[in-house]
């Protein structure tokens, strides 16, 4: 059951919405919520086991790999280097600029990308939720309609009220570019290959190609700090404007480590099951390169850490969701036992995640895990131990 009551937000374009949901409707929400919540549990699960190992084969891989690398000299090509894993560090030139032919702007690097912005309708919302005495909730939602820069266009047939927010179709969209005539002494990286190599430098326009820029994109184009602007003021951008920077990886010093393949470069199949393929701007040695690949391994398995121990926490949390909705008879009483539920949600969580992340570690790394559980108990032991001489210690002796 709802009901709408809707009013007009004036110049902060918003409105509000009134919905009310019985508790009858609560309950069968909350035990469909049950089978979603059983879902999330075991998803998570599933996604924390195989995170760990994951995890263990990048370690394993990037270990394998740092013992077999081979230093290669980028000023000649060895034949017998071929098949295996090299480190390759050198300048990177190419001979012909990189163009984007859809606006006509042409630079010298290894690799281009543009991005495209649209100013956009985006709609953002806030529910405040009022519990009525029999069960009930009240529901008021405040839904706002702001304009933003965005690089994808947002769906303005999902708004609550699409009307006066509509969103036009973005006219043009991200482009990316490798130079085909690279080299690396006497190396020639791919276009695939250099797809790796981040495109981490701004590229600003020049005023001066703003006519080949209108040639290509009308007479409304405009260089403005640096990008092309496609609308009528800069400074005051309507929905529909576009907005378009680019971003280049410069030629230069590079590091590469990868299966050298001829005079290309290209995936190295590890025994450990991963692939490895690593390109970067500067001159890194192998070690430091491999360095950095360890702890974007670290940080991206804390992530996924995260993300599972999050999951399984509002798994646990619409699994006991029917208890609070029955208790909300009493909005006092289901404030309190919801209080509870979240608490207990918490506790198991604790409990299950680390289990699982153990279990996951004696399957993918047992005599690890055995030797952590040994110091564990050792350690253990030996507090146990001197806390029981201390005691004996200080014990009064007999009259």
């Amino acid at each position: 059951m709802s009901d709408a009551d809707s009013s007009s937000g004036g110049l902060a374009d918003s409105f509000t919405e009134t919905t009310s949901t019985g508790w009858f409707s609560r309950i069968g929400q909350s035990i469909a919520g049950v089978l979603f919540g059983i879902v999330l549990i075991l998803g998570s699960g599933v996604l924390m086991f195989w995170n760990e190992g994951r995890a263990v084969q990048t370690a394993r891989s990037l270990a394998e790999g740092q013992g077999v690398v081979v230093d290669a000299d980028a000023t000649r090509v060895e034949p017998g280097n071929d098949g295996k894993l090299v480190h390759v560090a050198g300048d990177l030139k190419t001979t012909a600029p990189l163009n984007d032919p859809e606006f006509g702007v042409s630079v010298p690097a290894a690799r281009l990308v543009r991005t495209v912005e649209m100013y956009q309708w985006k709609e953002d919302s806030h529910t405040e939720t009022r519990k009525n005495f029999g069960g009930s909730e009240e529901h008021v939602t405040t839904y706002t309609y702001v304009q933003t820069w965005s690089d994808n266009r947002i769906d303005s047939g999902k708004f609550k009220r699409p009307d006066g927010h509509a969103n036009p179709q973005m006219r043009y969209r991200r482009f990316e570019a490798a130079a085909r005539d690279a080299t690396l002494g006497a190396f020639r990286p791919s276009e695939r290959v250099l797809a790796h190599l981040a495109a981490g430098s701004e590229f600003r326009v020049e005023p001066a190609g703003l006519d080949a820029v209108r040639q290509r994109a009308g007479a409304s184009a405009q260089i403005t700090d640096g990008r092309i602007y496609l609308g009528v003021d800069p400074a005051q951008p309507r929905v529909g404007d576009l907005r378009i920077s680019y971003h280049v990886a410069a030629v230069g010093p590079v590091s590469m480590i990868g299966r050298q393949a001829g005079t290309d470069f290209a995936e190295y199949q590890t025994k450990a099951g991963d692939r490895l393929l690593m390109l970067r701007a500067g001159t890194l040695s192998a070690g430091d390169m491999f360095k950095a690949a360890e702890e974007e391994n670290r940080i991206l398995t804390w992530i996924l850490r995260a993300v599972g121990v999050v999951a399984m926490l509002i798994g646990w949390m619409l699994m006991m969701r029917p208890l609070v909705v029955l208790a909300d008879v009493i909005p006092f009483l289901g404030s309190v036992i919801g209080a509870g539920t979240g608490l207990i949600a918490l506790l198991v969580t604790a409990v299950v995640a680390p289990i699982v992340i153990a279990i996951a570690w004696f399957w993918y790394r047992p005599l690890v895990s055995a030797g952590v559980l040994v110091v564990g108990f050792a350690v253990a032991y030996g507090i146990r131990t001197l806390a029981a001489r201390r005691h004996a210690r200080a014990a009064p002796a007999p009259a």
